[in-house]
């Protein structure tokens, strides 16, 4: 009797331990051998054999709708056994109320729901106690009111009373709430086991391709159970009570079981918080008392995090961003390596994962202006990103907000290689060379590759690459300096322009670059007309509302051009481009001290804009010299922001040279903002000379230096103080200098050709004014000093064409050049 009782404990022990691993096939077989020993085991081997074969069952055949056919006819005998061990020789075994809870899961998985909740209310599962349970308990009781939740929204109430469908809905979040809480201890309890396990064994882990699979699976009730209750709040609209069950369930400490549900989990509440739950509605996280201490109050809830140093969100910028971050790190842990075959479905679903926490991000830091922090994330994603462009586009876009212009453009061009059908990446490309590399030539390039795929494969945007066509044939007349070049190249855009009008007549980007165009080709009635239909398709372009106040001062409309300024600046009264306009009209029509006025003013407006910037420690990827090259080399010394690309090349060279002065160091903050500074106190200079005001005039030029000392701007500026002073000697070497670095800088020709007629040497004057009429032959400053020039020299003949030519230019000339005007795409 000893021997047999011993055996049979024996085999009671080991078959909880199967139990525990959920071996289910081994329990099974040992059951067989209980009842063969011991006939006084019956209900405890029934109850035995009838789990077993329900959870074999479920393991291959989950409780979904779609199997609830082969559940019928696969539950039969585990119904059976089960409902043997349910009946009253099982209550005095002491297995009757686990196996009801067993039937309810059942008959769950049978689609029979009204039974599953007649077998829980056998088990009177409302009103267990809450006390500590063995591991598999835990994970029957925590399923039971998984079930019951699920049963409860199959079988709503009959009754259309109000408070019974309160209480039934009630019921529902209570069930799927203590679920929730069961299968986190659960886990948490496994993951000390296993634990123990391996210190036991002395396993260790081992490198794997793809991320370890939890040793604990929950199973499809129970994931599901943890993310209905907050699901049904949100339904119910009590947001507070869903974003507090987020956070519970995200305070418990973490298992290996839980990993990938945390990261929906963390995404889920960054989604209700994003979406529905900000402002005056939203409260903090706080930790009670039992969360400080790192234990529960209750049996069945799950052990929290603890510690002193926990950080603790403020408002919910910072819960957001800090739940995506952790989202972000999650999804790289779960990250597929491995090209294998095998692995194809784990990495699918990996970059799934990943891909939609990245765009959560992007959404939430770009609306903050937290760009290097996106970037940081989409850096860390590339390493299981091979060939997804959706992550790379996402770079491309965060790399050229960021400033690093050229990556920004490689980055794009792997995408359009990787999307090789795609229109978009292509015109970004195009955008890139435009508006930030000075690079006419390859845009136009790019813009040509996006019509080729528009037309093979129609993506509704035709105009938009006829527009980018046309653009960059515009720029590149601008930029060309040969008269044949400049001609096919503006016979080029204005096809381009007339094609995209004739298939978005309705597109005001269209109709502002083919005033553009006109403007600069010196068709200014055409312009007008242009640019009175782009404002009437979008009054709230601020570039054409630029583009109109310049063509107004070239008509000598200056009071119209002023009225249209100030209602302008209403409307932007952050613009600097437009200050600068206003400063330059200003000076013109009232007088240095009005002008001094409006460009004090821009520098304590660029404080306010960007000052708390140049404050932070970050600074940009770019050094100060290339920023300087990519956005502030420009064709005229009035631009803030046009291009040339001549000046660029030469300004790269001689930033290592200006690297080298020790007397130099770049500007801490963002670079783009110490440029524009440096464009005000130019600004500031001028107008000093301008009132005779020369000491004033240098010191802003010294405050300019210390920005950036090898601008062309500045060799220009100092060079107009030597020429106030009738230094013409000095003068010329400044313009020369300026000349040096952008040969384009017209005003440097203009003013180097004065130097030259000062000083007595006419021919290199004339050589110098031609070839400023030949970059810019609208400016009437350089055909009067050809003209005065050319009389010096006795060609009184030649001299009279030039007069006659600034006179005819002068009506076509605006107060700054047309190409002052920034790249636009918006």
């Amino acid at each position: 009797m000893t021997t047999k009782s011993n055996k049979s404990a024996r085999l009671e022990t080991d078959i909880e331990k199967c139990r525990e691993e959920s071996n289910w096939k081994k329990v099974i077989e040992l059951s067989d051998q209980l009842k063969l020993k011991n006939n006084s085991q019956g209900p405890l081997c029934n109850f035995l054999l009838g789990e077993g074969k329900l959870e074999m069952f479920l393991e291959e055949c989950p409780p979904l709708e779609s199997n609830i056919g082969k559940a019928r006819a696969g539950l039969a005998d585990a119904k059976k056994c089960l409902l043997i061990a349910a009946g009253e020789q099982g209550v005095k075994a002491g297995v009757a109320l686990d196996a009801h809870l067993l039937l309810g899961k059942l008959h769950y998985a049978t689609g029979h729901y009204e039974e599953a909740l007649k077998h829980f209310m056998e088990a009177d599962l409302q009103s267990l106690t809450e006390k500590p349970l063995p591991s598999r308990s835990l994970k029957i009781v925590a399923e039971s009111y998984a079930v019951k939740g699920l049963s409860l929204e199959k079988v709503p109430p009959s009754s259309s009373s109000k408070y019974k469908h309160v209480e039934w809905e009630e019921q529902m979040v209570r069930s799927f709430e203590l679920a929730g809480d069961l299968t986190l201890l659960y886990l948490q309890e496994q993951d000390k086991l296993q634990q123990q396990n391996n210190i036991n064994t002395g396993t260790t882990g081992s490198h794997s391709p793809q991320p370890a699979a939890p040793s604990v699976h929950m199973g499809p009730i129970l994931e599901v159970a943890l993310q209905r209750a907050p699901l049904l709040h949100i339904l119910g609209g009590r947001l507070p009570a869903a974003v507090n069950r987020y956070r519970n369930m995200l305070h418990a400490q973490e298992s290996t079981g839980t990993h990938s549900l945390r990261l929906t989990l963390t995404r889920q509440l960054a989604e209700v918080l994003l979406r529905g739950y900000t402002g005056t509605k939203y409260t903090p996280p706080n930790g009670d008392t039992r969360t400080k201490k790192g234990t529960s109050a209750s049996p069945w809830k799950p052990q929290t995090y603890a510690g002193p140093n926990l950080f603790m969100p403020r408002n919910e910028c910072e819960e957001i961003i800090l739940l995506l971050l952790i989202s972000d790190a999650m999804a790289g842990r779960e990250a597929v390596l491995s090209q294998s075959p095998e692995f194809k479905e784990a990495r699918i679903r990996a970059l799934s994962n990943a891909t939609a926490v990245y765009d959560l991000l992007t959404i939430v830091l770009v609306r903050w202006n937290q760009i290097s922090l996106l970037h940081e994330s989409l850096e860390r994603a590339l390493k299981f990103s091979y060939e997804e462009p959706h992550i790379w586009y996402q770079r491309a876009l965060c790399l050229e907000n960021m400033g690093q212009y050229a990556l920004a453009f490689e980055v794009t061009k792997e995408v359009a290689r990787m999307l090789s059908n795609k229109v978009s990446p292509c015109l970004l490309a195009a955008k890139i060379c435009y508006q930030h590399l000075n690079d006419a030539y390859e845009g136009i390039e790019w813009s040509e590759l996006a019509l080729q795929r528009e037309i093979s494969n129609p993506q509704g945007l035709l105009s938009r690459c006829y527009l980018n066509i046309g653009i960059g044939n515009h720029y590149a007349a601008v930029t060309t300096h040969l008269k044949t070049n400049k001609h096919t190249f503006n016979n080029a855009a204005v096809e381009a322009f007339s094609k995209a009008q004739q298939v978005d007549p309705n597109d005001h980007l269209i109709e502002y670059y083919t005033a553009m165009s006109c403007a600069c080709r010196g068709q200014i009635l055409e312009a007008m007309a242009h640019i009175k239909s782009a404002l009437k398709l979008c009054p709230e372009h601020a570039p054409s509302l630029h583009l109109m106040i310049l063509l107004l001062t070239a008509q000598n409309q200056y009071t119209e051009a002023t009225a249209l300024l100030l209602t302008s600046l209403s409307d932007f009264p952050d613009s600097l481009d437009l200050h600068y306009v206003k400063a330059h009209l200003e000076l013109h029509t009232q007088g240095g001290d009005t002008a001094l006025l409006t460009a004090k003013n821009m520098l304590i407006l660029w404080k306010v804009l960007h000052e708390e910037q140049t404050l932070n420690d970050q600074t940009d990827t770019k050094s100060v010299f290339q920023l300087y090259t990519s956005e502030m080399s420009d064709k005229d010394s009035s631009s803030l922001h046009a291009h040339s690309l001549a000046a660029s090349k030469v300004e790269q060279a001689l930033s290592e040279v200006a690297s080298s002065l020790s007397t130099f160091t770049p500007k801490p903050g963002p670079q783009r903002a110490w440029l524009l500074q440096l464009q005000i106190w130019l600004l500031l200079a001028e107008l000093y000379l301008s009132m005779d005001q020369i000491p004033s005039a240098a010191a802003c030029i010294q405050e300019a230096t210390n920005i950036y000392p090898l601008s062309h701007h500045i060799m220009y500026t100092r060079g107009l103080v030597h020429e106030k002073k009738n230094e013409f000697i000095e003068a010329r070497q400044c313009f020369q200098n300026a000349i040096s670095i952008n040969p384009s800088h017209v005003k440097s020709l203009q003013h180097l050709g004065l130097m030259y007629h000062y000083l007595g040497n006419q021919r290199m004057a004339e050589k110098t004014l031609r070839d400023a009429a030949r970059i810019d032959p609208y400016s009437p400053t350089t055909w009067f000093n050809l003209g005065k020039v050319l009389e010096s020299l006795g060609d009184h003949l030649r001299a009279s064409d030039c007069m006659a030519t600034a006179l005819q230019v002068e009506t076509v000339n605006p107060i700054l050049p047309f190409t002052s005007i920034s790249i636009t795409f918006e």
